[in-house]
């Protein structure tokens, strides 16, 4: 297991210290007022009622249970690498519900690979990328996209890690209670690199 606690991580959305931790375990209004474009939401979730597509539908049980972070910011928001590594996968998942434009990168800690899902990004995300192209800690590497590129969702990045290299470019943002303790040890707390955000 990569000890995060020997390395240095850039922050991937500048956030305003008193932005707003969601809690989506009652579901989600798009249309609800908030008193900034900025926010958190939370890691190992169980978001019931939120995740309605046919997406969320498994043979092993709804998926509810959130496994990424998602920051929330304005459309446009430049998104930074946290670390140093290298374009693993991009693309787009156009399901409803789904990520939108995706990117997913690759870095090295020690020998062990960590590979870092960026969603519901900007098309312009996604341009001009080239698997195995170098990224430096805290180059810009993507912005957050709007609802109509994002999977229909109010603009937010949803950022999710990875100890075990996805097959395409994807991974479940959600996962059944079945799955929970499984997905635990594949999909660690993002906050290992996002500090302590809550």
């Amino acid at each position: 297991m990569i000890d995060f606690s020997l390395y240095t991580f850039h922050p991937v959305i500048a956030l305003p210290s008193d932005c707003e931790v969601f809690d989506f375990t009652k579901g989600y209004d798009p249309d609800r007022p908030l008193s900034s474009p900025y926010g958190i939401g939370r890691y190992d979730e169980d978001r019931r009622g939120m995740y309605t597509s046919a997406l969320f539908e498994d043979p092993s049980g709804h998926r509810t249970i959130h496994m990424g972070i998602d920051l929330a910011a304005p459309v446009n928001t430049a998104i930074r690498s946290f670390y140093a590594g290298e374009v693993f996968l991009f693309g787009y998942n156009g399901a409803p519900g789904d990520y939108g434009y995706t990117l997913i990168t690759r870095h090295e800690f020690g020998g062990e690979p960590l590979f870092a899902l960026y969603g519901h990004l900007s098309e312009g995300s996604v341009a001009a990328k080239q698997k195995g192209q170098k990224i430096a800690s805290g180059e810009t590497i993507a912005w957050v996209g709007d609802r109509h590129e994002n999977g229909g969702w109010n603009p937010h990045l949803h950022f999710q890690l990875s100890l075990v290299e996805p097959e395409r470019c994807d991974l479940p943002g959600a996962v059944s209670q079945s799955q929970r303790n499984e997905a635990l040890q594949i999909y660690p707390d993002p906050r290992l690199v996002l500090g302590p955000l809550y």
